[in-house]
């Protein structure tokens, strides 16, 4: 039997796809949401005790979820890669059964981390708080 575009398991997959791509995307978001949160909340407590040293502890976590950003971008481009080599082999009838429904990154891992640390949605975003934590702690 030849699988189609229109076959309810290939759009299931796709959906299924779709699904993992977004939580990737999510996930990216968050770490930026918690690191603009923390990095607040360290400028906050530097404030209040007078103390510069504690903005540089922002660095710490600001590394950390750096670095989950970057891998949550690099996984929702190889999860985009899947996507589009599956509907690529639907759209050219080549798709097999065995295929639909496994939903794994495709791609190689570290040359697509290296590219979300280049990414747009990375590379402004880390420097500039590090940025804003250097000009705070002269500041102080």
């Amino acid at each position: 039997m030849q699988l189609t575009a229109d076959n309810p398991a290939c759009i299931a997959h796709i959906n299924a796809m779709q699904a993992v791509i977004q939580r990737m995307a999510d996930n990216s978001r968050a770490c930026k949401l918690w690191c603009v949160t923390l990095v607040a909340a360290m400028l906050v407590l530097m404030a209040d005790t007078g103390n510069a040293n504690y903005a540089w502890l922002a660095l710490v976590p600001m590394a950390a979820l750096g670095f989950l950003d970057v891998y949550y971008l690099s996984m929702e481009q190889r999860f985009r890669c899947a996507q589009e080599h599956f509907v690529g082999r639907l759209h050219n009838l080549e798709l097999k059964r065995s295929e639909v429904f496994v939903i794994k990154p495709r791609g190689d891992a570290l040359g697509h981390l290296w590219k979300s640390t280049r990414s747009t949605s990375v590379w402004p975003f880390y420097p500039a708080l590090v940025g804003v934590v250097a000009l705070t702690t002269q500041i102080a």
